[in-house]
């Protein structure tokens, strides 16, 4: 694309116009071209002049990286359990609410293709525990997707809901729909949900409250995400046992130590007034959550974890959630490459702690993704063929290190996944997260296509196919 598009009749584009230097409709600006040239220049010529040392030297700074990242995470969860960070909504708080005065509310479900899994979600929302009065619920359709349209067309839908049309544009994406969708709100607060999606019913409730006992720099509330389909196969299991860590531990541990927040693509209840402000969702960011955590942190605004959940169906077909996984890797590369556009300026709006935070978190998520499948090789390579060549990468200081990495860095992140599902109680999954490393190929996997995707096609949405997942096992 060469011309952005105008502002004055597309509301989905807002962020473009408003803060043109946070939007990802750029994939790379030109320093930052000219700076990933020079590097790569600088480290050609460093190969051709000395090929032993420059590799050694690499070698050294990416398993110094791996230590870091290891040890990172690992603090993050141990703060979690520390500190418990998660706002807890008591039984008696809701009941003490005053349903007269509860605020407006605004819920967002962006669809397409998903006229299997509409009686469903019509049902899940129904059963939240709000005053319809206060509610209103929109069904945000794409205008060419007649099949989901006509199904809404034959449902007797609730009074407080309605279906909104996206028009048939580009980008063809779930943050270009909510814009739209938020656009059209008028309510006090505002949450998203996918079609899938099961929230308990005193969600909307709880976030209430917890937006109450919460400093006014609290624009978001995260709740935590998990699957309802877990035992469906091997693949269910495994993304159960990585969800579990991720919103159970690592989130809520980047929430006590105020670290900015990749938010979930669901379940974020937000101050509505604020979102505005904000220019919306980047409408083209494959992973519109993450950018927008990163950027309520950068203006001032803070994200918290709630103790409540939305069950969702888990991808259980290996090609689809490759898919997915591409289009998460993309979207954080993308999120990563934006907000480092203006590295210092980052440096100071987040701080030293949290710039460090945000290198660990979006840009060293995509890295190990990246580098593992060549250190899983060279190991391979060593037992098998004992070359020579391979020794000299690994001088007894960076050798010492590299086997530190090895074992303690693959006990912490099995570890980590064993303590999610003991923390969720899943007790009959931990057996299947010590197989985590066969999951760890397939995230690679994922991110190599991604990244490659990335390339040609920076803003192409990668749909996730739902209604897969058995009919008795869903809420």
């Amino acid at each position: 694309m060469s011309q952005p598009p105008r502002p004055d009749y597309d509301p989905a584009v807002r962020v473009l116009h408003q803060r043109p230097a946070e939007c990802a409709y750029w994939t790379l600006t030109r320093p930052q071209k000219f700076t990933i040239s020079t590097l790569l220049i600088l480290l050609a010529v460093a190969l051709v002049w000395r090929p032993l040392g420059t590799l050694i030297v690499v070698n050294g700074a990416v398993i110094i990286f791996y230590l870091l990242h290891i040890g990172y995470k690992f603090y993050l969860v141990w703060l979690s359990l520390d500190r418990p960070a998660a706002v807890q909504v008591t039984a008696e708080q809701l009941a003490a609410l005053n349903e007269i005065s509860l605020p407006s509310y605004t819920v967002l479900v962006p669809m397409y293709r998903e006229a299997d899994v509409l009686p469903g979600l019509v049902a899940a929302l129904g059963r939240l525990d709000y005053p319809p009065d206060k509610l209103q619920i929109l069904l945000l359709l794409e205008e060419d997707d007649e099949e989901t349209q006509s199904a809404c067309q034959q449902m007797a839908l609730p009074a407080h809901f309605r279906v909104v049309t996206i028009p048939d544009s580009v980008p063809k994406t779930k943050p270009k729909a909510c814009n739209i969708g938020l656009a059209a709100s008028r309510s006090e607060f505002l949450v998203v949900y996918d079609a899938e999606d099961r929230p308990e019913p005193d969600q909307l409730k709880k976030a209430v409250v917890a937006f109450a006992q919460s400093p006014a720099a609290v624009a978001c509330v995260q709740a935590k995400l998990n699957y309802y389909n877990q035992h469906q196969n091997l693949l269910t299991k495994w993304f159960t046992a990585e969800y579990s860590v991720w919103f159970d531990l690592f989130l809520p541990g980047l929430t006590a130590s105020e670290a900015p927040i990749p938010l979930g693509g669901t379940s974020n209840h937000f101050r509505t007034r604020i979102l505005k402000d904000l220019g919306g969702w980047d409408p083209f960011n494959v992973t519109e959550d993450c950018d927008l955590g990163v950027r309520l942190h950068k203006h001032g605004y803070r994200t918290v974890m709630m103790d409540s959940t939305t069950w969702e169906e888990a991808n259980c077909r290996l090609l689809s959630w490759l898919r997915q996984r591409s289009r998460w890797v993309k979207g954080y590369l993308q999120t990563y490459l934006v907000h480092m556009r203006r590295p210092r300026q980052l440096l100071r709006q987040l701080g030293p702690a949290n710039f460090f935070s945000f290198q660990m978190t979006i840009g060293g998520s995509v890295l190990c993704f990246l580098i593992n499948p060549l250190y899983w090789g060279l190991t391979a390579a060593w037992f098998i063929t004992r070359w020579w060549g391979l020794s000299a990468l690994f001088p007894p200081l960076i050798y010492s290190l590299g086997i530190l990495c090895l074992y303690v860095g693959n006990f912490v992140f099995i570890y980590l996944a064993i303590a999610g599902c003991m923390n969720r109680k899943y007790y009959d999954l931990v057996k299947y997260a010590v197989l985590t490393p066969f999951y760890w190929l397939l995230m690679s996997i994922g991110a190599y296509k991604g990244v490659a995707q990335m390339l040609v096609q920076p803003h192409y949405w990668e749909k996730t196919e739902h209604g897969f997942a058995p009919p008795e096992v869903i809420p």
